[in-house]
C-alpha cells in the first residue's frame, strides 16, 4: 500500500471513451475527523435524492456515488448514517465486491493518523450498515468486508460507455451519443460529496475525470454530426469551468469555424497560448497547434462535419426524388433522344444544362420527368427533383430550396448557412465528385434558378419554364410545341383504351383537335372519358364542340391552359363548381377545412364532402390532412370561372369577406385566451362569421402558427378593397405575435407596410392610425427605433383625431420604450405616465401593467431602482392577477432588470428564468433571447463568467434573423464580456469589434462604450 498516495488508481487515457479501471485495493490515509470514535450520526445522509427503479426482484437494493453515496430498497431511499459510515460504505462499493481488510478501509477513512478506536469504529459502522441494508450484501470474510451488488449508478455509467465506444466503431454516432447522454445524466452533483478521507477524495478526481472524457466524446461526436452551432455555447461554459484543459480549447475552435467564426476560433487559440504560457510556461499541444494552421489556412476539409468529410465512415445519402413517371408517355420520340444524348455526356463537361420552354400543359414536366428516370443510370449518386411555382404569384426561394436539397444530400440542419450565396456555395461542394442528376421544374427565370445549378463535372439540370431562358449562359435550350395529331390520337387511345376508340375515330380526331393538341387537355378529357362508362366518344366530341369559342382562345398563352381544365370544370355538380370557383380567390398557400367552410358559407361537413369531391376530379390536391391546395395554373382558371360565372358577381366578395371574418374573429379568440383581462379584442371591428374556439392557449398557439402564412396572405388580399381594409388591419394588430416569433417575422413587415401605404390612399384616419401602429410596432421590435418613433407620433395624432383610445395608448407606451432606447429618459417619462393614465381611463389594466413595466426601466436608467422595482413588482401583480402568463413573463423581465441592477442578483436570475420558461412556451424567439441576453448580464454581475458566456451565445443563435442588428450589437458586447472574464480576451475583442462595426453603422451612442472595451484590451 502506498501511505503517501493513496490506493494505486489505472491512469484513464484521454480522448478515450473507455471506462473507469475500479478502485485501487489499497485505503489512501489522510487526518481522522472526531466523528468516527463517537459514532454519532449528526450528519447522517438520509438518502435524499432522485428516486432509481426498484430492481427485479423484493426488497432490491441499488446504491449510488455518482453523487452523494446512497442506497435505495425498491425505490425507497434509506438512511447510510454518518459521514464516516458512508465513506467506509464508498470505500466497499467502489471495490467492485472485492474483500477489503479491516487495516485498508482505516487507512481509506483515517490516512495515516487513525484514531485509537479506529477498528472498533470500523466494526460498528459495518454492523450498522448490515442493519440498514441486508445481511446477504454485507458480508464479513477474512477479517475483513465485502459488499455484494451489481446495482450501482457506476457500474450501469461503465456499462453504457463501452455501448457507446462500440457504436461509434460501428458508425453509428446517434446511437453512441444516445448512450453517452445516459451516462452523464446519471452524475447527479459532486461525486461522493461530503464523504471524509483520502480514499473519497482520490476517487473523486478520478470520477470527474473520467467524467469529463465523456463529455468531450460526446461533444466530439456532435462535432462529428454537424452540431456544431449548438456546442458553441456549452463549450464556451465548459472551457471556462476548466480553463486548462485543452482538448475543450480544441473542440470549441473547431465548432467555431465550422459556424463560420473562424476569427473567434483563431482568438480560442491565442487566449489558449497566453493562458498556457503563464500558468504553467509551455506550449500548447502539437494537436491545438496544428488544428490553428488548418483554420488559418481555410482547410475546406475541417469545415466539413466527419460524415461529410469521411463518407466510408457513413451511408451517403443518394437522393431519388423524381415524381413517377407516367405510364402511358408518348410520342416526343425526337426530344427524348436529343435530351437522352445530352445527358449522357454529361461526364464529361463542366456542367450538362437543358432547359425546356413552353406553354402551359405541353408536357414540360412529363417529358422532363420521364428522359430523367430513363438517365438514372448515368447519374448513381441520385437525382434530386423541385417544382419552383414559377406560374405562381410567389415562385419558391432558391435558398429555400437549397436548403431542401442539402437535406436530401446529407447535410444535417444545423450545418446549413442562412445566406443564399452560402447555401449555393455549400451545395455546389457537396455535389463535388458526385453524379447527380437536378430536375427543376416549373422555373420563373434564369435568375431563380442559378444558385440551384450544380457546378462541377458529372452532374447535369434539366429545367421547366413556360419561357426560353435565352439568358442562361450555356445552356441547351430545347422548344417544346403541342403534339403532331398522330400523337395526340395515340395518347388519347391509350387512356380511354383501343376498343372505344376504334370504333370512333373519326370522333376521336375531333375530341384531340378540339383540346388543340395539347397534352394536359388531352389527358384531362380522355380521363374523364375513361371514367364514364356510359358515354361514347361522340359524345364527348359533341361536347367539346359546344366549347368552341373558349377552345379557340387555346392559342393565347395561358388561355391555353384555362380552356384545357373547362372540361373537367363542366361536369362538375353546381355545388362542386361554386366550391371550386369561391376557393380558388383566396391567396393562401392552401386552405384549412374550417377556413374553406367560412368561404363556402357551410357546415365543416358538407364541406369536406365538396372538397374531396373536387379531389377525385384533380382540380384540387390534398395537402395534407384536413388542408388542400390548387394548382397554380388550376387556381388561375377557377378564379377565371368565378368571374365568368359566379352570380351574383357580389358573392366573390362575400365570400372573401367571410374568410377574412372568421380569421379576425379565431384571431381575437387566440389574443384573448393569451391575453386575458387585455381590452384590445373589446376594440377590434366587429363581424359577422364565427371564427374557431379553443380550449387552452396551446391549442389557439398552434392554430395561429398554422394558419400564419394563409392569414397573411388574407390580409394582404383585404388591403386592395375599402370595404375590407378596416378589418384587414385589426386582423393585423390582433396576431401581432407573429411579428415577434421570428418564423413569420419578415413577411407580417411586408404585409403591414402594404397595409400601411392602402390606408394612406384612402380618407379613414381611423384604418391610418391603425395600420401606421402595427408598422411602429414592427419597426421597434427589429431596432429601427427612429422609423418607429415617427409612426408611432403620426399614431398619435391620427387616433385622437377620431377619439380612438386604444391605438392612442399602444403609442404613448410604444414612444415611450422607444425614448429608453434612444436614452431620451425625460421623453420616455412624459410618454409612460401619459401611457398610465390613459389605459386607466380605459379600462385597461393590462396595458397599465404593461406601462407601469416599462415605466420601471426609465426610472431604472435614471438611478431611481426602488422605484423601479416597485413599478416592476406592481406591473407583475396585476398580471398574475388577471392570468396573463405571455404578459406577466415580460413583466418579470422589466422586474429581472429593476433587481440586477439593484444588486439582487439571486432574485434576479430567478424571475428571469421564470420569464424564459414562458416565453419559450409561448414560441415568442425574440424575447426568449432578450431573456437570455439579460440572464448573461446577472451572470456577469455575479461573477459567473462561464455561465454568461453559455447564456449569451444562445441568445445569438435564437435571435438570428429576428431582433434586429441594435439587439445583436448588445449581446456580442456581454458575450465578449463573459469571454473576457474566463480569460478568451482574444475572442472577446472578435465579438467587440462586430459589435462596434454595427453600432457605427447604427449611429448609436453604444458605440463609444464599445470602443472603450477594446480601447482596454488594447493598452493591456
Amino acid at each position: 500500500m502506498d501511505r503517501v498516495n493513496g490506493p494505486r488508481v489505472p491512469v484513464q487515457r484521454a480522448r478515450k471513451v473507455g471506462t473507469p479501471a475500479p478502485a485501487g485495493e489499497d485505503a489512501s490515509t489522510s487526518a481522522h475527523t472526531d466523528e468516527a470514535t463517537s459514532g454519532v450520526s449528526a450528519g447522517a445522509s438520509t438518502g435524499e435524492g432522485p428516486e432509481l427503479p426498484a430492481g427485479e426482484g423484493p426488497g432490491e437494493l441499488r446504491f449510488g456515488v455518482l453523487g452523494p453515496v446512497r442506497a435505495w430498497r425498491d425505490g425507497e431511499a434509506l438512511p447510510t448514517g454518518s459521514p464516516q459510515q458512508r465513506a467506509l460504505l464508498a470505500a466497499l462499493l467502489l471495490r467492485g465486491g472485492r474483500t477489503a481488510t479491516a487495516s485498508e478501509l482505516i487507512d481509506a477513512l483515517w490516512g495515516e493518523e487513525p484514531p485509537s478506536q479506529a477498528l472498533a469504529a470500523v466494526r460498528t459502522y459495518a454492523s450498522r450498515l448490515r442493519k440498514a441494508l441486508d445481511p446477504k450484501v454485507l458480508v464479513s470474510e477474512s477479517g475483513g468486508y465485502a459488499l455484494r451488488t451489481k446495482a450501482l449508478d457506476l457500474l450501469t455509467a461503465q456499462e453504457l460507455a463501452t455501448e457507446a465506444e462500440k457504436l461509434r466503431a460501428a458508425g453509428d454516432r446517434a446511437g453512441a451519443r444516445a448512450r453517452l447522454a445516459e451516462a452523464l445524466a446519471l452524475w447527479d452533483g459532486e461525486v461522493l460529496a461530503s464523504v471524509p478521507g483520502p480514499y473519497a477524495e482520490t476517487q473523486r478526481t478520478r470520477l470527474e475525470e473520467w467524467r469529463l472524457t465523456l463529455l468531450e466524446t460526446r461533444l466530439d461526436i456532435d462535432l462529428e454530426v454537424g452540431a456544431h452551432a449548438e456546442a458553441v455555447s456549452e463549450l464556451t461554459a465548459l472551457t471556462a469551468a476548466h480553463p486548462l484543459r485543452e482538448r475543450l480549447r480544441e473542440l470549441l475552435m473547431l465548432a467555431l469555424y465550422r459556424g463560420g467564426r473562424q476569427a473567434e476560433a483563431l482568438a480560442v487559440y491565442a487566449d489558449t497560448r497566453r493562458l498556457l504560457a503563464d500558468e504553467l510556461g509551455v506550449d500548447p499541444t502539437p494537436e491545438l497547434s496544428r488544428l490553428q494552421q488548418r483554420i488559418l489556412q481555410g482547410d475546406t476539409e475541417l469545415a466539413r462535419p466527419v460524415e461529410e468529410a469521411a463518407p466510408a465512415a457513413a451511408p451517403i445519402a443518394r437522393p431519388a426524388q423524381l415524381p413517377a413517371t407516367v405510364p402511358d408517355f408518348t410520342g416526343r420520340s425526337s426530344f427524348v433522344r436529343e435530351l437522352g444524348a445530352r445527358l449522357a455526356t454529361a461526364e464529361g463537361h463542366v456542367m450538362a444544362v437543358s432547359a425546356l420552354a413552353g406553354i402551359g400543359g405541353v408536357g414540360k414536366t412529363t417529358l422532363a420527368v420521364h428522359v430523367a428516370h430513363e438517365a438514372r443510370p448515368h447519374f448513381p449518386d441520385g437525382q434530386l427533383y423541385v417544382d419552383l411555382q414559377g406560374a405562381g404569384h410567389r415562385a419558391a426561394a432558391p435558398e429555400t430550396v437549397l436548403g431542401s436539397f442539402l437535406r436530401a444530400l446529407g447535410t444535417p440542419d444545423s450545418a446549413i448557412p442562412d445566406s443564399l450565396d452560402d447555401r449555393a456555395a455549400l451545395y455546389r461542394s457537396t455535389l463535388d465528385g458526385r453524379r447527380v442528376l437536378v430536375l427543376l421544374d416549373n422555373a420563373r427565370d434564369a435568375a431563380q434558378i442559378r444558385p440551384l445549378l450544380p457546378g462541377t463535372a458529372g452532374c447535369a439540370a434539366l429545367v421547366t419554364s413556360r419561357i426560353r431562358m435565352v439568358d442562361l449562359a450555356g445552356a441547351h435550350l430545347v422548344d417544346l410545341d403541342v403534339m403532331s395529331p398522330e400523337e395526340a390520337l395515340q395518347l388519347f387511345t391509350r387512356i380511354v383504351g383501343e376498343e372505344r376508340v376504334q370504333s370512333e375515330r373519326e370522333a376521336a380526331l375531333d375530341v384531340v383537335a378540339a383540346c388543340g393538341f395539347l397534352p394536359l387537355a388531352i389527358r384531362i378529357a380522355a380521363s374523364r372519358l375513361a371514367a364514364r362508362r356510359t358515354w361514347t366518344v361522340s359524345v364527348l366530341a359533341a361536347k367539346l364542340a359546344d366549347e368552341r369559342r373558349r377552345l379557340d382562345e387555346l392559342q393565347a398563352g395561358d388561355l391555353a391552359v384555362k380552356a384545357t381544365f373547362e372540361l373537367g370544370y363542366g361536369q362538375l355538380e353546381p355545388a362542386q363548381a361554386r366550391a371550386f370557383r369561391l376557393l380558388g380567390l383566396a391567396d393562401g398557400p392552401d386552405i384549412s377545412l374550417a377556413a374553406a367552410a367560412a368561404v363556402l358559407d357551410l357546415p365543416l361537413w358538407d364541406t369536406e364532402d365538396l372538397l374531396e369531391a373536387l379531389v377525385d376530379t384533380s382540380l384540387l390536391e390534398s395537402a395534407a390532412p384536413g388542408r388542400y391546395r390548387y394548382h397554380d395554373l388550376v387556381r388561375l382558371y377557377a378564379r377565371a370561372c368565378a368571374d365568368r360565372d359566379e352570380q351574383p358577381p357580389s358573392e366573390k366578395e362575400a365570400a372573401l369577406s367571410r374568410l377574412l371574418d372568421f380569421y379576425l374573429s379565431t384571431a381575437a379568440r387566440v389574443y384573448a385566451i393569451e391575453r386575458p383581462g387585455d381590452r384590445l379584442v373589446d376594440h377590434l371591428e366587429p363581424t359577422s362569421y364565427e371564427g374557431l374556439t379553443f380550449t387552452d392557449r396551446h391549442e389557439a398557439q398552434d392554430w395561429l402558427y398554422a394558419e400564419a402564412n394563409c392569414l397573411l396572405a388574407t390580409v394582404r388580399q383585404s388591403a386592395a378593397s375599402p370595404a375590407t381594409l378596416r378589418r384587414a388591419v385589426d386582423l393585423l394588430w390582433a396576431s401581432l405575435d407573429l411579428a415577434e416569433s421570428g418564423a413569420n417575422s419578415k413577411e407580417y413587415e411586408a404585409v403591414a407596410t402594404v397595409l400601411r401605404k392602402a390606408a394612406g390612399r384612402t380618407d379613414d384616419v381611423r384604418t391610418e392610425g391603425r395600420a401606421a401602429l402595427t408598422l411602429a410596432y414592427v419597426h421597434h421590435h427589429q431596432g429601427r427605433f427612429d422609423r418607429a418613433e415617427q409612426e408611432a407620433e403620426e399614431v398619435v395624432r391620427m387616433a385622437r383625431s377620431v377619439q380612438d383610445p386604444l391605438p392612442t395608448c399602444w403609442a404613448s407606451n410604444a414612444r415611450g420604450a422607444i425614448a429608453l432606447y434612444q436614452t431620451r429618459y425625460e421623453d420616455g417619462d412624459r410618454h409612460l405616465t401619459l401611457a398610465i393614465a390613459e389605459f386607466r381611463a380605459a379600462g385597461d389594466r393590462a396595458g397599465e401593467a404593461a406601462a407601469l413595466c416599462n415605466l420601471s426601466r426609465i426610472h431604472l436608467a435614471t438611478g431611481r431602482q426602488e422605484d423601479a422595482v416597485r413599478m416592476a413588482q406592481q406591473g407583475v401583480d396585476m398580471y398574475d392577477e388577471m392570468g396573463h402568463a405571455l404578459r406577466g413573463a415580460n413583466g418579470r423581465y422589466a422586474l429581472g432588470l429593476a433587481l440586477t441592477e439593484s444588486g439582487q442578483l439571486p432574485a434576479a436570475g430567478q424571475r428571469l428564468r421564470e420569464a424564459l420558461d414562458v416565453f419559450m412556451d409561448s414560441r415568442q424567439r425574440l424575447w426568449e433571447g432578450m431573456a437570455l441576453f439579460r440572464i448573461a448580464e446577472v451572470d456577469i454581475a455575479a461573477r459567473r463568467y462561464g455561465a454568461a458566456a453559455a447564456s449569451a451565445e444562445k441568445a445569438l443563435t435564437v435571435l438570428r434573423g429576428i431582433g434586429g442588428d441594435w439587439r445583436r450589437g448588445n449581446v456580442l458586447t456581454v458575450l465578449g464580456r463573459a469571454l473576457h472574464g474566463i480569460g478568451q480576451s482574444g475572442r472577446a475583442q472578435v465579438c467587440w469589434q462586430e459589435a462596434l462595426d454595427i453600432y457605427e453603422e447604427l449611429s448609436v451612442p453604444e458605440a463609444s462604450e464599445v470602443r472603450a472595451l477594446l480601447a482596454a484590451r488594447v493598452a493591456a
